[in-house]
């Protein structure tokens, strides 16, 4: 579960550190017509730019999230879960990094989204770790290996 996370936050910041080399804030670079598109923001919220007066509590539920994974992660036994788990985890710790270390200033720091899809909300790698992890982990909570053997029916 560790190397997965790592894995995605490296991923992750090594994507921003390019596109900040690459494009300027607000600039826009179709890549599919104007279906797919890279464009710079500097996102001070959430999904959707939900909550961007309450950065600092992104950051503190991203680290007690990232805590707890990390703290579980022993005793998680079905294979999707943990890989979901990891991928969430990853996410977090991905878009941790902005927020602690990027502008306005440590704790608070925006997040770099840059992936445009259609008329959907401009996001990154993490985000996209985030979405597929709590698929993962839904499904496999749902249909997972316990359930699928009948482990905990009496």
């Amino acid at each position: 579960m560790a190397v997965i996370a790592v894995v995605v936050a490296l991923v992750d910041q090594a994507s921003k550190t390019a596109v900040l080399r690459w494009l300027a804030p607000g600039e826009t670079v179709a890549v599919v017509g104007d279906w797919f598109r890279f464009r710079l923001l500097f996102n001070p919220g959430a999904a959707f730019s939900f909550g961007t007066n309450a950065t600092w509590v992104f950051t503190v539920i991203q680290i007690v999230f990232i805590v707890g994974v990390a703290v579980s992660a022993p005793r998680v036994r079905d294979k999707y879960v943990a890989l979901g788990l990891a991928l969430v985890a990853g996410g977090a710790a991905g878009n941790l990094c902005d927020r602690l270390f990027r502008q306005p200033a440590f704790f608070v720091g925006h997040v770099v989204d840059f992936i445009s899809v259609g008329n959907f909300a401009v996001f990154n790698v993490a985000d996209s770790a985030i979405t597929v992890g709590v698929l993962i982990f839904l499904v496999a909570t749902l249909f997972g290996e316990s359930k699928a053997s009948g482990e905990g029916d009496s």
